[in-house]
């Protein structure tokens, strides 16, 4: 989704600086058009990250609750110097 929100920003940086460009009512449109794309992807960037972090924390969550037991031979290959 990195790669998404990249592209879309420089598509409406693009699209802004050719509004500039040619001037007239085209800032008028450009304006709140590049403002809108640039938040919606900036917010599905931070709800992928947010779902990326409770995944996260699920998992350090299970890992604190399953105590690990460890078989003879595992305990001989950490201990070994």
């Amino acid at each position: 989704m990195w790669g998404f929100t990249i592209a879309a920003a420089a598509f409406m940086a693009a699209f802004f600086v050719i509004a500039l460009a040619w001037g007239g009512a085209g800032i008028v449109i450009a304006l709140p058009l590049a403002l809108v794309a640039l938040g919606a992807g900036f917010l599905l960037d931070l709800r992928r990250r947010s779902r990326v972090a409770r995944s996260a924390h699920n998992i350090q969550d299970r890992a604190r609750n399953n105590k690990v037991e460890f078989t003879e031979r595992d305990k001989q290959t950490l201990t070994r110097k």
